[in-house]
């Protein structure tokens, strides 16, 4: 199972002198894998500590954070040697000891030419950690794209790859991406999906990624608990369940700004529910699209609202799961408000290839899911249909007012790239928005 994450690792390898990696995710996105499994394959060496299966490892950090006396530590305990220029050591579940974060500051001033990386599934709620001392990386679940590439096609990875808008080509991607809506990105409903297809009916093969959904489900309400600090871990839990219960409730094909009313009784206010939100969020559970209620222009952040998102949910699966959208409902396409799938699934691309925060647009009646600032700084709408009609009434709008340099819109059938201003792209190249853009 391969990772989009793992270049951006290899080429920090290659760098001379480097700062320790801190990588953050979701649980079980499959941060331990990544490291250990696919990265490890570039050392002769890995070591890899476990604070949480082994809290007394901390006990390398106890006496001193110096590298060499922590390194002393580990090959003494561990009964081996370490080659620095040869081995990779991972920090694993890092959030559990407070000093090995403490002292990735000295690993990354004292002894730069190692390989320390770092994991945790609790990052974002560290109380600190050396800023500026580490190179801080993010694991989303799997991508449409990664997604693909566990299902071993070749010929279909490669059309992938070209952005091939055949209708041959649309008719296996869709039905890929209808899979993709079910099973979602975590490592073990998908590993679980492309080796149960190969011995098992869909009916078993269906029933035993939801289960692992429900397990997943479990273990994340069970954190809360665990990690909620002086928060209601209950009340953390209801936010949580919330999120997709809001997105269903949508009964056009825009998601609509998250409202705080009943969602914990007597507590009806952004600021009564800020805490809960933003629990959920560094815990990269949910994330935020702020919608914008004039012309977009650059600085995006500077024209959001704190108190004004829409919330979206990190996985598709699980978001499905917690609905009970069934299998065949997302193969038929056939459920009621099938819109805030298609638009949470690229709200999560987008994140998985660093556009986060997002940002939307609203005026009157008008929504435009999406706005993406390029590199140049232009200001391009993303329009999201679920369905295969290609007329928009409010892109048309937007066109009208702001007249913009580009505008996409993202389908439920096969695009057109003959008008380089009017970019029309099936959902599932949602990973692809650059090379769209500058394709055309």
């Amino acid at each position: 199972m391969q990772r989009r994450l793992l270049n951006k690792l290899i080429a920090w390898k290659e760098t001379p002198h480097r700062k320790p990696i801190l990588l953050d995710g979701a649980r079980q996105t499959g941060k331990s894998y990544l490291l250990q499994q696919l990265f490890g394959q570039q050392f002769r060496q890995v070591v890899r500590l476990d604070f949480l299966e082994q809290p007394s490892y901390a006990d390398f950090f106890a006496d001193s954070l110096n590298p060499d006396d922590i390194l002393a530590n580990i090959e003494l305990t561990l009964n081996l040697s370490i080659d620095k220029l040869n081995t990779l050591i991972i920090f694993d579940e890092i959030g559990e000891c407070q000093a090995a974060i403490n002292s990735l500051k000295f690993f990354a001033e004292q002894q730069p030419e190692m390989f320390i990386c770092a994991s945790g599934s609790n990052i974002g709620l560290l109380g600190s950690f050396p800023v500026g001392k580490v190179e801080l990386f993010h694991l989303s679940p799997l991508t449409f794209e990664e997604f693909l590439w566990a299902s071993k096609q070749p010929a279909l990875i490669k059309a992938y790859e070209q952005i091939n808008m055949s209708s041959i080509a649309h008719k296996k991607l869709f039905d890929l991406l209808t899979q993709y809506y079910f099973v979602g990105g975590m490592p073990e409903a998908v590993a679980q999906w492309f080796t149960a297809k190969e011995t098992h009916g869909i009916l078993e093969c269906t029933q035993q990624v939801s289960q692992i959904h429900a397990s997943l489900i479990a273990g994340y309400e069970r954190d809360f608990g665990k990690y909620s600090g002086k928060m209601s871990a209950q009340h953390i839990q209801q936010v949580f369940k919330q999120v997709p219960t809001q997105l269903a409730k949508n009964i056009d094909d825009s998601v609509k700004r998250f409202k705080f009313k009943d969602v914990i009784e007597k507590k009806n206010r952004y600021q009564e529910l800020a805490g809960l939100i933003n629990y959920l969020e560094k815990c990269k559970l949910i994330s935020k699209c702020h919608p914008i209620e004039s012309q977009p222009t650059s600085p995006l952040p500077a024209l959001a609202k704190d108190n004004y998102f829409k919330l979206f949910f990190f996985d598709l699966g699980l978001l499905g799961h917690m609905l009970g959208i069934t299998f065949q409902e997302h193969q038929q396409q056939s459920f009621n408000y099938k819109g805030y799938i298609s638009e949470n699934f690229v709200q999560n691309e987008l994140i998985a290839h660093n556009h986060q925060p997002t940002y939307s647009w609203e005026y009157a009646r008008a929504e435009i899911e999406f706005v993406i600032k390029t590199n140049d700084g232009d200001i391009i709408p993303v329009e999201v249909k679920s369905g295969k009609r290609t007329r928009a009434k409010s892109l048309a709008s937007y066109v009208l007012r702001y007249q913009p340099t580009k505008t996409l819109k993202l389908i439920g059938s096969t695009g057109s790239l003959d008008d380089p201003k009017a970019i029309v792209a099936p959902l599932y190249y949602a990973g692809k928005i650059e090379a769209l853009i500058g394709k055309c």
